[in-house]
């Protein structure tokens, strides 16, 4: 068990982002499998590609902003030794910035961009916090 509260809150964050971030690889990659994007865009570039994409391929980009943004802040918020909800916070702040460079470069509708930066980062991160609260009370 770790005693010093600075060491274990690093060890939180750190966590937190590398989990969070496989998490998000993770569904990308398991949702090209469940929808599989047209054929035409197999040897377009992705900015390129996006252009051909129907809604239901946002599905999982979505997702895994969403659960890899809880998923981070979560653990982030269950390991930290004090300050789990701006630990949490600072998780999904780092994720909505992530998401932010990435829309930015990208052609993705408005809708997508919009709902992305709304919805799939700061409210999965209180989320991930308020769930994880509840877990470590509890115990």
């Amino acid at each position: 068990m770790i005693s010093n509260p600075l060491l274990k809150n690093i060890i939180a964050v750190c966590a937190g982002i590398i989990l969070g971030s496989v998490v998000n690889m993770a569904l990308v990659f398991a949702g090209y499998s469940i929808i599989p994007l047209p054929n035409e865009t197999k040897n377009l570039p992705l900015n390129d590609a996006i252009l051909l994409f129907q809604p239901k391929h946002f599905l999982f980009p979505f997702l895994a902003h969403a659960v890899g943004t809880l998923m981070g802040a979560f653990i982030t918020a269950y390991i930290a030794f004090n300050h789990q909800l701006k630990f949490a916070l600072a998780i999904g702040i780092v994720f909505l910035f992530g998401g932010i460079m990435e829309i930015v470069n990208l052609k993705a509708p408005v809708w997508f961009k919009f709902s992305d930066v709304i919805l799939a980062y700061i409210p999965m991160a209180l989320l991930g916090y308020f769930l994880a609260s509840k877990l470590k009370f509890r115990n």
